[in-house]
This record gives structure tokens, C-alpha cells and sequence, in this order.
């Protein structure tokens, strides 16, 4: 049984976060033109929702917004053989040619920011990738930061974070657990 060790948001923290977030990549993109929110399965697709709602309700325009399942172009498959076997990713639009804002719940080694850009690469090239998470918890193994951030939590290796968020839990908020060993 994991131990709670801390509550570090509620649902009303994970809103204001997403608010600000909402404003930052509107600011920094200058509105919504050109722009692609993809959330990474599975909890950063409903914060990619929220995202898009965001922007809708600041510029009156919803940027196309999707979801990006980047588990078949991950570097750490148990059997690297299932890795060469997926298939060609599919999305309801281009993203060749548009700044593209990749949306994740936790930051932890870089490793799905890795799976993700390469998946946007296998179906086209984007003007840019920019990486919006809620929890960046620091221990990078790859060379990633995110260009928008909801809070930073200084964590260590025997720590868990996890975001619980609608629809996979009944309760928002984001908490911090001991590993199991």
C-alpha cells in the first residue's frame, strides 16, 4: 500500500494553473492562429480540453485540439520488437507547418516528451513543438523543460506523483505518494 505523503493541488489550484497556462500560450503564440493543442494520452487529454476551452473563452476562437497515444514510440518497451510493429498514427488534422503545444500531466525523465515529438514527426513537420505541463517534477534523463509549467514540486526518486483528474478519477487534485518498494 502506498502512503500519502501530501496533497499539492485541489481542482480549484489545477484550474487557476490551466487559466494561466491558457494565457501564456496565447500570449506567447499571439492568439490561436497557426496553433495545435495535443494532449498525451491519457490524463493529458483532459488538460488539453481545458486548455482548449481556455483560449476558446480569451481569443473566441478554439484552436484544433487532439490526443496523442505515444505508447508504440516509447524508448523503453519491455520487447523493442513491438516498438518496429506500430501503426501510422492518425490525426483529425496537419500539423505540418503549425506550432504545435504538447499537453502532459507530469514531467518526470523526458522520456514520453521523446515518444510524443517523434510521433508528431512520423506524420508531419511542425513550425514548432512547445511542451505545456501541470507538474514538473525535476530528475530529467533526457534534455526537455517545458515552456509552460503549472507548478514545480522538488521530488525524489522514491516519490510518486500523481494527478487524478475527470473522467479516469472521481476527485481532482494532485498528490504526492512514497513508492512501493
Amino acid at each position: 500500500m502506498r502512503k500519502l505523503k501530501a496533497q499539492i493541488m485541489d481542482e480549484d489550484s489545477i484550474n487557476r494553473c490551466l487559466r494561466r497556462i491558457s494565457h501564456e500560450i496565447v500570449e506567447k503564440n499571439r492568439g490561436c492562429d497557426n496553433l495545435i493543442i495535443m494532449g498525451i494520452k491519457s490524463r493529458g487529454v483532459p488538460l488539453c480540453e481545458r486548455i482548449c476551452q481556455n483560449i476558446e473563452l480569451i481569443e473566441g476562437i478554439r484552436p484544433p485540439c487532439g490526443e496523442l497515444d505515444v505508447n508504440f514510440y516509447r524508448d523503453d518497451f519491455k520487447d523493442q520488437s513491438e516498438s518496429a510493429c506500430y501503426e501510422r498514427l492518425e490525426l483529425p488534422f496537419s500539423v505540418t507547418g503549425k506550432n504545435v503545444v504538447l499537453v502532459d500531466d507530469v514531467l518526470y525523465t523526458g522520456r514520453t516528451v521523446r515518444a510524443a515529438i517523434e510521433a508528431l514527426f512520423s506524420v508531419g513537420r511542425p513550425q514548432s513543438i512547445q511542451l505545456a505541463i501541470l507538474i514538473d517534477r525535476g530528475h530529467r534523463q533526457l534534455p526537455f523543460r517545458a515552456d509552460y509549467i503549472g507548478k514545480n514540486i522538488p521530488t525524489s526518486h522514491l516519490e510518486r506523483v500523481d494527478v487524478c483528474i475527470a473522467p479516469y478519477d472521481e476527485k481532482s487534485g494532485v498528490y504526492i505518494y512514497e513508492k512501493e518498494e
